[in-house]
């Protein structure tokens, strides 16, 4: 308001000696009594400074207002002082709202318990990473994911008035920022563990850059990748020793639960396998560019299927070559009857608690290494072996042979 109040004083001093004079009609609450209701008429430095004048000497109360009747011949004068009365009020109350945090136009403007405005994603953001205000550190209480925080009306009702369109251009800003990552690099990848699809995953979410990316993609598609840390850099293809293996799984959110602490508990089901061809890194976190990874057509898995079934016999210490030589279904009942063997057996990794989790054992032989991967207790180098996989057949194989080594006590 100090701002307001010395462009005001600017700008009534330098029209004192041009000052138009203007007829004023004042248009009064029907609430009021009639001895209330005084006729004012005041010398006009423009409309703005008037109207500003008049409260400053308590002559315009707080349910009236105020409407001005032209004058018989127009003032350019009088309009040009409104113009430029205009021009410096946006310009002074600009710099008061500008948000302390990313100095720019505050977006949905949030007021904190000490008295702070801020964006209510900047404040979002700094929640993240600290409970204590960033203008004052003074401590705050306020939900990490700013549940039930209202917006400052005022202020938003404001902003809207004085300068629209920089509020939208803000806003549209604001939205390139949150859905895209540069060059078109626009698929958030979480850099974790190995998921499957149609398979749930459970996460616990709670580095700052990684709260962020969780943020984005609750108000977009609910979709991330996610990728498997490559601990010892081995070259992934074109992208060559990255931190992360190139071959991942997209993720839709299912549930999401965060706690006191800004910590998120969420469930995720796998939807479909991808690889990276590019990446970079946006706000801590890596999004990347994926191509989706799709099976061969059904005539080529069964074209493929009747190649190796009518390979010649091998050895019977052969096992590759004998899994080779093995139909899809024959491959399908091995992995069957070794879950039945293993149930029969009270194995850990096949209690109760599992099976409310990830299912009962899929007769579908294109789910079945999928559903076999997440509940079986091995590496997951081992099991990311499936994941580049464009046959049925071929993810088959790989799981009988896991079978056979379990059986046979080399693993």
């Amino acid at each position: 308001m100090s701002s307001i109040a010395e462009v005001i004083a600017k700008h009534a001093s330098v029209s004192e000696r041009t000052a138009a004079q203007s007829e004023l009609d004042t248009i009064w609450d029907e609430g009021i009594s009639l001895p209330e209701k005084v006729a004012l008429q005041e010398a006009v430095r423009g409309r703005l400074v008037t109207t500003y004048l008049l409260a400053a000497e308590g002559k315009l109360l707080r349910d009236q207002d105020v409407g001005y009747l032209p004058p018989a011949v127009t003032s350019e004068e009088e309009r040009a002082l409104d113009v430029d009365v205009l021009s410096d009020l946006l310009e002074a109350t600009h710099r008061e709202v500008d948000c302390q945090v990313c100095y720019n136009l505050m977006l949905d403007p949030v007021t904190t318990s000490c008295g702070h405005t801020l964006c209510r994603n900047c404040l979002a953001r700094v929640l993240d990473h600290s409970q204590h205000c960033p203008v004052c550190r003074r401590g705050l209480a306020i939900p990490p994911s700013l549940h039930g925080q209202s917006s400052n009306k005022t202020l938003v009702q404001l902003l809207n008035g004085l300068c629209s369109e920089a509020v939208s251009a803000r806003a549209e800003a604001v939205a390139l920022e949150e859905t895209g990552g540069p060059g078109g690099l626009n698929v958030p990848l979480f850099v974790c563990t190995l998921g499957f699809p149609n398979q749930p995953t459970f996460l616990r979410i709670f580095e700052p850059r990684y709260r962020l990316m969780l943020r984005r993609c609750i108000e977009g598609n609910k979709e991330f990748g996610m990728l498997m840390y490559n601990r010892y850099l081995e070259p992934q293809g074109d992208l060559g020793p990255v931190h992360f293996y190139h071959y991942g799984i997209m993720l839709r959110i299912v549930h999401s639960q965060m706690l006191a602490d800004g910590t998120s508990l969420i469930e995720t089901r796998g939807i479909y396998r991808f690889r990276v061809k590019a990446h970079d890194v946006l706000d801590g976190y890596a999004v990347g560019s994926v191509e989706r990874l799709e099976d061969v057509s059904l005539t080529e898995e069964e074209r493929l299927e009747a190649i190796e079934t009518s390979l010649p016999p091998v050895a019977e210490d052969d096992v590759a070559g004998r899994i080779t030589r093995m139909s899809t279904q024959q491959l399908l009942a091995v992995g069957q009857d070794f879950i039945r063997r293993m149930q029969a057996r009270s194995a850990n990794w096949l209690q109760q608690r599992v099976l409310d989790i990830h299912g009962l054992p899929p007769d579908d032989a294109a789910m079945f290494p999928y559903w076999f991967a997440s509940v079986l207790p091995i590496s997951d180098e081992e099991k990311y072996k499936l994941m580049g996989t464009t046959t049925v057949r071929q993810r088959l194989k790989i799981t009988v042979s896991w079978i056979r080594r379990i059986e046979s006590q080399r693993w």
